[in-house]
Parts: C-alpha cells; structure tokens; sequence
C-alpha cells in the first residue's frame, strides 16, 4: 500500500526554509489540524511562500478587525502531513506568545532566518543627532514570545558571531531583536549570501539603499 501524499513536498531546501520562516512569522496554523493560512499586505511575499512550497492555490483577499476594505492577500491550503511535519518542527496554532525553538537543519538556518526576517523583520536608519555625522542602522526581528525570541538571538550568534539585543517597551507584548550596524551588516550578509535565493524585492532593495549611504553592499 503506498504511503498517502500530501501538497507540500517536505524536503529540506533553501526555498523549503525560506517558507517555514514566512510561515512562522505571518503564517497561521488551523486548530483543525489540517488547513493553513497565510496572510500579508504585500502580494509578492504572498508569491513567494507559494513558489517556495510549490502551491497552486489562488491568492485570495481579506479584511481583518474592524476593517472594511479588503487590503490583506491572503493563499489557504490543506494539508495534513505538513501540518504534522510542522507540529514536529514547533510549529502550532496560536504560536504568537507560545512558539519557542523551531528545529531548522543547520545548513538551512539562515534561510529560515531570511524568510523570517520578511515576514516581521524590519530594516530602518536615521541620522543620530547626538553626534556630527553619524549615521545608524538596525536590523530588527520581533516576537510575542520571549522563548521564540532568546532562541532566534542564541542561534544567531552561532552562526553568524553577532549578539544584539532585546527590548521591550513597557506598554507593548512585543520583544524586539536588534543588530546595530556593524552587526547588522554581518547578519545581513550572511542572509542575502547568494543572489539567486529568494527574498522579498523591496525590503532588499531598502536595504542596499541605505548601505548606498556608507559605501557598503551585500
């Protein structure tokens, strides 16, 4: 009897990595055990979870709280072996304050961590005014989970070196993992290591943009 197949080719790869860090960011898992759900502003990222896991589904649009105009994409499926290979990974419903580690293969981590990073990353810079022309930027991950959160910052340092650290404003439930600068650039290297690998056009682009500034690159 052969064994019952599922959507998703569950296969490590660079873009299979790349989509389970969308999917642990913006991605949402049914409690029934089954059905996916993932859902962005942006229609290219929504694009590229398709392509990495090779999905044919229609890009559908939503509302979400109290709003009226339809202005998120949204793609479902249903698949129950990738639901479990998720759940095996640490992936689960209602993850936002839950999720701690995701068991990423080493040499796909930092594919992981590029998918993560276009799902809730950000990337800003601004002249400091405290100092004749100094000039900073960050990169930055965020999480509702301090456990997801401390597991991001200790697998980063050991593949890339750099430390960073972690705030939280007081009246916010979100922790935020910065890399300033020089760290970040590091970190950002090691993300956007190959030209060929997937990543979400304009948050790249931003980013050579200010590296422009410094006379830096990726």
């Amino acid at each position: 009897m052969s064994k019952p197949q599922g959507r998703v080719k569950i296969e490590w790869s660079p873009e299979f990595a790349y989509a389970i860090g969308l999917l642990a960011t913006d991605g949402n898992l049914s409690p029934d055990g089954r059905h996916f759900n993932f859902t962005s502003k942006d229609e290219e990222l929504i694009g590229l979870f398709k392509a990495s896991l090779c999905l044919a589904n229609a890009i559908g649009r939503k509302a979400r709280g109290g709003e009226t105009e339809k202005r998120y994409y949204v793609v479902q499926f249903s698949d129950v072996l990738f639901y479990d290979f998720c759940l095996d990974i640490g992936l689960h419903p209602n993850k936002s304050k839950t999720l701690a580690e995701i068991k990423i293969p080493r040499k796909h981590f930092l594919d992981f961590l590029r998918g993560s990073f276009d799902g809730d990353g950000s990337f800003y810079s601004y002249w400091d005014p405290r100092w004749k022309s100094s000039f900073m930027f960050y990169a930055s991950f965020v999480s509702a989970s301090k456990r997801h959160i401390d597991w991001l910052r200790k697998a980063i340092f050991e593949h890339c070196g750099v430390r960073g650290h972690i705030t939280k404003a007081a009246k916010s439930s979100v922790y935020q993992l910065k890399y300033a600068k020089k760290e970040s650039l590091v970190l950002l290297r090691a993300m956007y290591r190959n030209t060929k690998l997937r990543s979400l056009s304009r948050k790249k682009l931003k980013i050579q943009a200010v590296l422009d500034i410094i006379g830096e690159s990726l």
